[in-house]
């Protein structure tokens, strides 16, 4: 076949492929263009999930009706002029492509009308064949009509969701856009009725509640950042995170904002993700919406013809910014969750003796103040079956924290329920343990590797061939812990080197190496600052005190001291929480007190 120029509609239809992916696409385009023409009202009606009809109407400038020929044409713009324009972009807007990929598409029709102008007008685009222009009453502002979208292109067509499923990602790009731009208001009606109705505010909070829901009001943190990148340019931010408690098991509820832009930045995630790590599960997502203002000659927005995506020239300095603002606001904030009792009957509940019948000795050695020592005390298990409830007072004169009494209870070997200001706090020994032994952990690796013993007997491990390969490009991270390991063969290596810390706590080479090479086989070594995270998690995890281990008072006492000395010593590094509070408002309405 020989070499030829394709047909212009035939262009378009495929450069829409990149720009019109779903009806989404279609109102995320027309919603800029109308911030963009200066719209303070923005309202968008769709039908069949915005497969049949979609209509975008603004109170914007509008357009002259001279210029309606070319606002459809391809590469067509009033936002820049020239390549410098590019290294500066301020608008949403400015490729000039969108309204020509939509019109080759679709039936297409634009109706607008400028300030001034004592009539509209009105031009119709179907498939790429665009009419004449002709007059139209209207109001100042423009109204973008798409209908039958792909309809000539019945490949793209079947490959969408059903109805109810595009109509939800058009609600997730319209409640993005309106985050970015809380001076606008904006209204999305489906199939006849309202879906989504933001009324215009100079409150940023006010719209970010109003977009991910009032209920979770108490929950959110506001996040402050005002500072410069190398160089000298300065760079602002501000939004609401939720609480650890609050995560979601998907990432829509993590949203930015770029100058005003809707953007999805890898940059920007991780920095969230990372000032989280250890407060939620890796599986879940934390609640955050991150408004950042900065020059626009300091980012690429012209990455993606969809403009989500966006490159940053100074990444590390943005990356720090942010997740240094996000950690400041955890850090101030008390992120005990609570655990609220449903209000039931009242019943009368039997009381507990506090001296067990058949009690169970345990071990009590004295204790050092500080955390090394007491991370070395393994307490002995029970010889017999431990009673469900122990009490013991604690023995220092000062109290830690927000307590207000000295008597402790360790219920069933694995959590202690003290008392605090605002309640009860039940704390899970394990889980608080894990994390002391974790930023213990931390700490001494960032100043110098692990101490290490050489083994005098090397120790065989049995692994899968994936874990082998992995080890020669895991080597620096294997350094930083003090293990050295060598390949016997396709499925087994010899460990020659083991940190003294694991030896320490009774950690053997065979309890820790096989789950440290399937993390290592698993995650790679593509990012080094996780993958020493996860394993320093699985270290912590093996030498801490375990549900069930039988706490002396002054065990206890350490325990409880080190969650105030620690940072972030609410969750343990699974993200999982260390305490749960029971406030007092609580008992006194299930007590029928209040």
């Amino acid at each position: 076949m020989p070499i030829r120029l394709l047909p212009r509609q035939l262009v378009d239809q495929i450069a829409a492929g990149e720009v019109v992916e779903r009806p989404a696409s279609v109102v995320k385009e027309l919603v800029e263009n109308a911030i963009d023409a200066g719209a303070q009202r923005i309202e968008v009606s769709v039908e069949g999930g915005g497969v049949d009809r979609i209509v975008v109407a603004d109170d914007g400038g509008g357009i002259a009706a001279d210029e309606l020929p070319l606002a459809i044409a391809s590469h067509a713009t009033s936002k820049i002029s020239s390549s410098d324009d590019l290294a500066a972009i301020g608008t949403m807007g400015f490729r000039g492509e969108a309204l020509a990929s939509i019109a080759s598409v679709s039936r297409l029709s634009i109706t607008s009308r400028v300030t001034g102008s004592d009539a509209g007008a009105r031009i119709e685009v179907d498939g790429g064949i665009a009419s004449e222009v002709r007059p139209a009453g209207c109001p100042v502002g423009t109204v973008v009509e798409v209908r039958q979208l792909f309809h000539n292109v019945p490949a793209r067509r079947k490959f969408l969701r059903t109805a109810g499923t595009e109509l939800g990602r058009i609600e997730e790009v319209l409640e993005s856009i309106a985050l970015c731009r809380p001076d606008v208001a904006f209204r999305l009606v489906a199939d006849g009725k309202t879906r989504v109705d933001l009324p215009a505010t100079t409150d940023a909070r006010r719209r970010v509640l109003a977009v991910l829901g009032e209920s979770i009001a108490d929950g959110l943190l506001e996040v402050t950042a005002d500072t410069v990148l190398e160089g000298g340019a300065p760079i602002t931010l501000w939004g609401l995170v939720g609480r650890p408690s609050l995560a979601r098991g998907s990432g829509r509820a993590l949203r930015f904002a770029l100058n005003g832009r809707a953007v999805l930045d890898r940059t920007l995630a991780h920095a969230v993700k990372e000032a989280f790590r250890g407060l939620v599960d890796p599986g879940r997502t934390p609640i955050a919406f991150v408004a950042v203002e900065m020059d626009p000659s300091l980012v690429d927005v012209n990455v993606h013809p969809a403009k989500t995506e966006v490159r940053f020239r100074q990444p590390n300095f943005v990356h720090q910014c942010v997740m240094r603002a996000v950690r400041d606001a955890l850090r101030a904030a008390d992120l005990v969750p609570s655990f609220t009792l449903m209000p039931h009957a009242h019943s009368l509940v039997p009381a507990i003796s506090s001296t067990p019948t058949n009690p169970t000795p345990y071990t009590t050695r004295t204790i050092s103040t500080d955390f090394s020592d007491f991370a070395a005390l393994a307490v002995d298990r029970a010889l017999h079956a431990t009673p469900p409830v122990a009490l013991v007072s604690a023995a220092p004169e000062t109290l830690h924290g927000n307590r207000t009494a000295r008597r402790v209870m360790q219920v069933h070997g694995s959590y202690l329920v003290v008392e605090d200001a605002e309640g009860i706090l039940v704390v899970d020994q394990h889980a608080l343990h894990e994390r002391g032994m974790f930023e213990e952990l931390k700490a001494r690796i960032a100043a110098s590797p692990l101490e290490s013993q050489r083994m005098l007997v090397p120790v065989a491990i049995e692994t899968d061939p994936r874990a082998v390969e992995a080890i020669a490009d895991a080597g620096p991270l294997l350094e930083r812990l003090g293990i050295e390991l060598g390949a016997v063969g396709p499925r087994a290596v010899l460990v020659h080197a083991y940190p003294t810390f694991l030896l320490g706590r009774g950690v053997e080479p065979a309890a820790f190496v096989p789950g440290l090479l399937a993390q290592i086989a698993e995650d790679g070594h593509a990012d080094f600052e996780s993958a020493l995270h996860a394993v320093l998690d699985m270290m912590a995890c093996k030498a801490s005190v375990k549900a069930g281990d039988r706490l002396s008072p002054a065990e206890i006492e350490a325990l409880l001291d080190l969650r105030d000395r620690i940072e972030r010593g609410t969750a343990c590094p699974h993200g999982r929480p260390t305490a749960l509070r029971i406030t007092m408002r609580d008992l006194e309405r299930n007590f029928g007190r209040s």
